[in-house]
């Protein structure tokens, strides 16, 4: 259920740190309730830019560009952004009801080359199992770099629909997780469940 919406605008130009005016692209946002707590999910035009954890902190998640004010379902699906969101709500609800296994709503992830390619090869997993992070950096050609694709995971800004929760360590332990072990557990366990009512 979409709770709160944020202030919509298109863009705006900004004096960058060079002292050049640049046009910086405005993200909209919203909250959403859920089995693993309140989510905020953010968009540009182009597509959805994070899906938040409650107590995300801003140096995880670097998101300068979002404003937020008061009012709720100001203008929704009026234009691209605000249809952007919908969708990124109406699958996630549809994923936590176990009604969804994979989702389609543009992303408009923003990373290092290598945190991009981190996030795709997360993108990669299958509902309903887990891989190592040895496994991960494997599939991204270079297995020796399991540290540096852990660190890259702990970036990811769009948790849940880009599938961090599904990586663990190698002995098939759960390790670290922005949204916090609890959430992990619930999120790999609900995907089990689901998984394992629709193979039937």
């Amino acid at each position: 259920m979409r709770d709160h919406d944020a202030t919509i605008e298109t863009e705006r130009t900004a004096e960058n740190v060079h002292g050049e005016m640049s046009t910086q692209t405005v993200l909209r946002s919203t909250t959403m309730t859920s089995p693993v707590g309140e989510l905020t999910v953010v968009a540009s035009s182009a597509g959805v830019r994070a899906v938040l954890w409650p107590l995300d902190g801003p140096d995880r998640v670097r998101l300068t560009e979002v404003e937020s004010s008061g009012g709720s379902d100001a203008g929704i699906a009026t234009d691209r952004r605000d249809e952007i969101l919908a969708a990124a709500v109406d699958q996630l609800e549809d994923y936590f009801r176990g009604e969804r296994t994979a989702f389609d709503v543009p992303l408009d992830a923003h990373g290092t080359g290598f945190q991009l390619d981190a996030w795709r090869a997360l993108q990669t997993i299958a509902f309903g199992t887990t891989i190592s992070y040895g496994e991960q950096a494997d599939r991204m050609g270079d297995k020796r770099k399991a540290r540096a694709v852990g660190a890259a995971n702990g970036r990811n800004p769009i948790s849940i629909i880009v599938p961090c929760h599904r990586v663990v360590g190698s002995t098939g332990a759960l390790t670290g997780f922005a949204g916090g072990m609890d959430a992990k557990r619930w999120l790999l366990d609900h995907e089990s469940r689901v998984a394992g009512h629709t193979l039937v």
